[in-house]
This record gives structure tokens, sequence and C-alpha cells, in this order.
């Protein structure tokens, strides 16, 4: 069998068991008693257990093989759920997963597991399952000789005569097997592969209408030794156990030959696959239909789609300047099926936060051991769904906030207790869309942020002056943890407060097009809210012109465009603002931020504004004029021209020019 095809199925498929195992375990910590999460956990250990075996990943196999020893103890009421068994349990799981990670970057998936299965075994406390097991087994051992006609006798003595082995071979199936006829097959098939199948007991048609208990004997004629044939039989899951030796042929005729021919050639069992097929077409057919696709097969079609979107606002431009009804009407016609197509790739793209959510519970509960607190976190909104390529980024910054509201935001239980809260703190990770938005808080009801100490803090590492000081919002000085190279920790510890802060986070936020606030009232808890966008490929903007040069503002930023007369502009600190709904709006000349040379005398009355937005924050940036709202297809600019001040990308117009994007953000800033 070429195993690579399969690979990537493997990896895909163990990784959800492996997902089931780390959830279920978690929630048995919660309720010891319930064996019905044991059952769970057992079937999906089970079934990595066989996927791994199938694929040639002994380690992977063995001491998933282990856990179920110790799962089938505790789901039989032999063993407890205590602390201690849940902890080398969740071990395990940390190793199966790095296994399965070196695995899915082309590794062998090979580790040391001897520590951890030392572990397992000296928690069974002298309960040795295994050995029990095979004394079962010995129970239902077929003892009948196997006893061969004058034509099988010919064909092993031609064997014995060419240098061959000739190997009575007994297989013993797991107990608990659920697909018998499937486990033969597979064990048949790498008999086949090794050597030549002379005679099987029971027969082949007994074998696949599985007439026999948990064991069957084959007669095999090979040039591989003993050891190389039983660790390939072993490597097909749910064989408890395999004997092989010389088998005799001349003793074995002496004590009864049979008269019915055999025929020389003993075919294979069937495989279950078509019994499988055959049922799964009589279900309804109403269940969900799923395939599993290439990741670079969907970046593969964004890529043309982007061109294509390219190539549709340049024909809508042409049919504009000629004006030619027939073709208006089916560049129209052509816009809105692409607009539809648009949305189906997107959402083909789009897979649940839930992939980066379900790491945080046994992160959170190994810390909260480490620092000796009680936390109860809970998960909301974990099937919002975002753009793969936004998921793929935000782990790292959601790793560190938890981290941070673990170790620096909620209390011991001493001081907790001491003022007045209950001993477990709470810790919420919500996600729920908005808008085109998807907004992801981290809320815990600690002690808060501090802010004088904060104020005191940003001083000291002359993040602001005393003067600034003096004029900022309360959430203004809660942001200021953002601020690089910032931290309040009094100690370095191995959780959090290295001296790097939160800038890396909101850098990381930032680049992704999104944004942090932070919420906080000292003494009852703090919230992150993360605005992050539904996808990175394809945005709406705004074109805009700044003398003979256009560019792009993000929608998402936008709240308004206005043309303001200069007459209404007043001045703030030597900044021109303007009064926009009440507000003080400063604003921004682009041509001045982007030196764009000045080709003709401003003689105007009036300044063409677009007013944005960044949190409770806002500008007015000042363009020369408008072109209106476009899809565009968002590029990078490389490595060369990777820091240009407020500039996040370009984008290819539909006539074939170059409009840079405009990162908001950073003029705000």
């Amino acid at each position: 069998m070429d195993s690579n095809q399969y690979l990537d199925v493997f990896i895909d498929e163990s990784n959800e068991n492996l997902q089931v195992v780390n959830d279920q375990l978690l929630n048995l910590e919660k309720d010891p008693t319930n064996l019905s999460l044991v059952d769970e956990i057992f079937r999906a250990a089970h079934t990595l257990k066989g996927m791994a075996a199938t694929m040639g990943f002994e380690d992977l196999s063995d001491l998933t093989h282990k856990m179920e020893n110790l799962l089938d103890a505790i789901r039989h009421e032999k063993l407890s759920a205590t602390s201690n068994v849940l902890d080398v349990l969740l071990d395990s799981v940390e190793y199966l997963e790095n296994m399965i990670s070196d695995i899915s970057e082309g590794g062998t998936g090979k580790s040391d597991v001897t520590e951890i299965v030392a572990q397992l075994k000296a928690i069974e406390s002298g309960e040795d399952l295994s050995k029990a097991q095979e004394a079962t087994l010995e129970q239902h051992t077929s003892t009948e000789t196997i006893e061969i006609d004058q034509f099988e006798q010919t064909v092993l003595q031609q064997a014995k005569s060419d240098g061959q082995n000739v190997f009575h071979v007994q297989v013993h199936l797991s107990l608990d097997c659920m697909l018998k006829v499937a486990r033969v097959y597979m064990v048949f098939e790498v008999l086949e592969q090794s050597g030549e199948v002379i005679k099987s007991v029971p027969t082949v048609d007994e074998l696949e209408n599985e007439e026999f208990e948990n064991s069957f004997d084959v007669l095999l004629v090979s040039n591989e030794s003993e050891d190389e044939i039983k660790a390939k039989i072993l490597k097909v899951s749910e064989i408890s156990e395999v004997n092989i030796t010389h088998f005799d042929h001349d003793a074995s005729n002496q004590s009864k030959v049979k008269e019915e021919v055999a025929a020389t050639v003993v075919e294979q069992p069937k495989s279950e696959k078509q019994e499988e097929q055959n049922t799964q077409q009589t279900k309804s057919s109403a269940g969900n239909k799923t395939i599993r696709v290439n990741i670079e097969r969907l970046d593969a079609l964004m890529n043309l789609f982007e061109e294509m979107v390219i190539d549709r606002g340049r024909l809508e431009q042409i049919s504009e300047e000629l004006n030619h009804s027939d073709l208006k009407g089916t560049v129209e016609r052509m816009s809105r099926i692409s607009g539809d197509l648009q949305n189906i790739i997107l959402t083909m793209r789009m897979v649940p936060i839930d992939q980066v959510f379900n790491r945080f519970p046994r992160m959170v509960r190994q810390l909260t051991r480490d620092l000796g607190k009680k936390i109860d976190m809970q998960i909301e909104g974990a099937e919002t769904e975002l753009d793969r390529t936004v998921i793929d980024e935000i782990g790292d910054p959601l790793v560190h906030l938890i981290r941070n509201a673990v170790d620096h935001g909620i209390e011991s239980p001493e001081i907790r207790q001491h003022n007045g809260k209950p001993e477990e703190g709470k810790l919420v990770l919500k996600a729920y869309h908005s808008g085109n938005h998807v907004f992801v808080e981290i809320k815990d009801d600690g002690q808060g942020i501090n802010q004088e100490k904060v104020l005191n803090k940003a001083i000291e590492n002359d993040v602001v002056t005393q003067e600034q000081s003096s004029n900022l919002t309360e959430k203004q000085i809660n942001e200021l943890i953002l601020a690089s190279g910032f931290s309040t920790a009094q100690e370095v510890s191995d959780i959090s407060g290295r001296g790097v802060g939160l800038d890396v986070v909101k850098n990381t936020i930032e680049s992704l097009g999104g944004s942090i606030e932070i919420d906080s009232v000292y003494g009852e808890g703090t919230t992150f809210s993360i605005q992050l966008p539904l996808t990175l490929s394809i945005i709406s903007v705004m074109l805009v012109v700044i003398e003979k040069e256009t560019y792009a503002i993000p929608l998402s930023s936008i709240i308004e465009t206005a043309v303001i007369k200069k007459s209404e502009i007043m001045k703030a600190h030597n900044k021109e603002v303007i009064d926009f709904r009440g507000n003080i709006v400063p604003l921004v000349n682009l041509k001045e931020v982007f030196e764009v040379p000045s080709l003709q005398t401003d003689d105007e009355d009036y300044y063409s504004v677009v007013v944005v937005r960044k949190g409770d924050q806002m500008a007015g940036l000042v363009v020369d004029s408008f072109i209106g709202q476009q899809e565009i297809v968002l590029k990078g600019l490389g490595d060369y021209l990777s820091n240009i001040f407020a500039i996040s990308g370009a984008t290819i117009l539909g006539n074939g020019e170059v409009a840079l994007i405009i990162d908001s953000n950073a003029l705000i800033k």
C-alpha cells in the first residue's frame, strides 16, 4: 500500500481525534464519574491507534495503545480519573500532538516515549491489562493442527527444496475488535507481500463470513524471516498477538491426510469497503456531504480569482468609455456572477476560530497549576468563522493575551478571598461577527489595570511626558500597556512579563488590518477586544485622488466623506482641526504626508475630507477628489518596500495603474 496518498487524510483525522481526546479529558476532570466521556475518549484513541498502525507510525501507535489500557481500566472502574491520572494522559496527548506535527512537516513521527509509557504503566498500579488480555486470548486460541493434503504437501516440499521457509502463522485479534473481516483482509494483504499463502484455518469462506472467534492460522511460504513477517503483521491495528513457528509438514502429514484436494491459490478475503459503500448508499442523503481539499488548491483558486477581479475592473471601465449597450449589459451580468463566485470562494476559505481556541483550555489548566490559581475558563462563539490567513496569524497574539490574563490579571485564591471575590477566577474567550468584522474578546474578573501605576511606569520609560499624561483619558492610559517595551511586572516570569510587553500583540493585529482596545475597571477586571477583518485578500475601498495619483482607503475604517469650507477650519495646538458632529477632529493633509508635488496652485475654497476612525480616535484625511467605492485585490509591496509609513499595500486598477493602499491606523497614531 502506498501510504503517501493517504497521509493528508491521516494527519487531518488524527488531529480531529486528538482534539476529541483533549477536550473530553478536560471535561472528565470536571466530572470524573461520567463514564460516557471515557467511552468517547477511548473510541477516539482507538481510532487514532488503528490509523497510526496502518500507516506504519509505530511510536504513535504504541503510546496510544498504552493510553487505551489506562482508559479501559477507568471505564471498567478499576481506576479513578484522578488529577494525577489526567495529568499523565494530557501529557501523552502532548506527545502525540508533537509526533503528528512532525509527520505533517515531513518527519517520521518517531519519538522517545519511554518515560511517558513508564508513567502510564505505573498508574495501572500492578494491573497488567495486556497480560490479562493475553490469558483470555489463550482460551480462544485454536489448538487445531493444520492438516494438509497430498497436493499441498508437494507444494511445501518444492518450496523447502528451493530454500524457502514454511511458517505456521497464528494471529490473535483483540477481543474488542469491531471489524474482524477487515483486519483479516489487511493481514492477508501483508502476508501476500511477504510470500505465498498456502492454507488458512478456518477457511477463506469461513473468515469472510466471520465464522471464527478471535484467532486464525495460516501456512505461509516466504523468503523473509519470522521477525520481519511478525513486525509487518503487528502494524495492522487491533492485532494483540502473533506467533510464528517453522512448520514441519512431514510430521503434520502423519497425523491425518485429507482426501479432498484443495485449490492451489488461496483467495484473499474480500475487503469490507464494498459493504460499507452499499451501507452508505442506503443511508439518508440528508446528511452533510463534505470533501477534503488541499489548502494550496484554494490558494491557487483565490489567486486566479484575484486576477479576474482586476480584469473585471478593466472591463467595467472599457464598457463605460465605449458606452455600448450590449457590452455594458454583458459586463454587468459578469460582474454579478463574479460577485457570487467571490462570495463562494471566500466562504470556502473560512474556517471556525475553534481551530485556534481549542488549544487554550489545556494551556490555562497547566498555567493555573503552575501559579497555584483557580480559574474557570469559558469559550463562547467558537463556531465563528474567519479566513484561514487570519486564523494562521491570530493564534500567537491570543496566547500572549491569555497568558497575561492568567499571570497578571486574575489574582491568587487568597487575595481574591481577601477582596471578597470567589476563590475561582473567571476567564471568558468570546468570538462573534459584527458587520464585515470578527470581534474576539478576552475578559477576566481579575484585579484590572492600576492606571496610576501604568502612568508612572509610562513616564519613567519615556513613553509619555509628564505634560502629556495630564491630558490622557482613562482608555488612553489603559492602552499605554501596548507601548513598545512597556511592562509593570516586578519580576520576569516564565509565563509572561518578559519586558516585551503587549506591543508585539498590537503590531501583529494591526498588520492584519485589525485593532485592539482595552476596557478595564480597577479591582473588577479587564476586557481586551480585538477587531479583525473577515478576509485579507479582497477588500472594499474608497478611491481618492491626490494631484494625479490615485490612492485607496479601506472602507472598514471610513466613517464618512465630507466637503468642508476652509473657513470652517480651526486651529488647535498649531494643527488644523474641524468640528465633526460635536467632535474635534484633526486634519491630515495626505499631499504633505506622501510628499506629492503640487502641479497647480490651491485656490479652492473647499477641502475634500475622508473622516476615518481607529477605536475612539478620528482623523480627517484631506484629498483632492473622490473617485468612488471599488473592490480591489490587496497585494504586498515586497521585502524592499515593507516599511513605508502609512502604506499597507497596493492594488492594480482596471486601467492597469497601481494604487497605493493607505493605512489610516498609522496616520491616526
